[in-house]
């Protein structure tokens, strides 16, 4: 049987100055408006794909940020329910197998699952600062599944249950919830955005 292991990058960030970090933002910012603008139904153009890993480093920057943030809290972030989360442990052997359709597939199901359960975890937090987070997350997620609409793959269908779905886990603390959120991004959608073919394509 194939070791299992979790991949996600170990690589510590760069130590940037403010006036760096400052103008990265706003570069980010207009990003994400043609992300939005490119993948707007009934738009004519071709969409364009993004293939810029300096968002999704931001995304998992802020899903650390996130994490740390809910260690602090206790009895006003909890799930009033379990709830279905991907699993992050990746089999490289397995996962080569799999063709460029089946692994958008596999990371289109994990971002659908992470947004339901993050919006049940909403529902219950009553500590503002925290929602603030979890808001924010979220809207990293929709602009996520809005990339990888721009690299061609084909359009998602949300399965009509989590009963029986592969692939999956449950969760039942928020503090859990965060941490599979934070790895689905370092590994399994890191994985597929490297190895996009449009984004190969573009290199070329």
């Amino acid at each position: 049987m194939a070791n299992r292991r979790t991949y996600w990058s170990n690589h510590a960030e760069p130590v940037r100055g403010y006036a760096d970090t400052a103008m990265e933002f706003p570069r980010l910012f207009a990003l994400l408006l043609l992300v939005l603008e490119w993948t707007r139904p009934g738009l004519p153009s071709p969409l364009r794909p993004i293939c810029d890993l300096r968002v999704l480093n931001h995304f998992i920057q802020e899903a650390r940020d996130a994490e740390v943030a809910m260690k602090s809290c206790r009895e006003e972030c909890g799930l009033t329910e379990a709830a279905s989360v991907p699993q992050t442990t990746v089999n490289f052997e397995d996962w080569e197998k799999k063709n460029a359709m089946e692994q958008a597939q596999e990371v289109q199901t994990g971002l659908w699952l992470l947004q339901q359960a993050l919006s049940l975890l909403q529902t219950s937090m009553t500590n503002s600062e925290l929602n603030s987070h979890i808001d924010n997350v979220i809207r990293n997620l929709q602009s996520i599944t809005a990339v990888l609409r721009s690299l061609n793959f084909q359009d998602y269908t949300p399965p009509a249950s989590t009963v029986g779905l592969e692939g999956t886990w449950r969760v039942s603390t928020a503090a859990e919830l965060l941490q599979v959120h934070l790895n689905f991004l370092r590994g399994k959608v890191r994985l597929l955005l490297v190895d996009a073919q449009a984004c190969q394509q573009e290199a070329s």
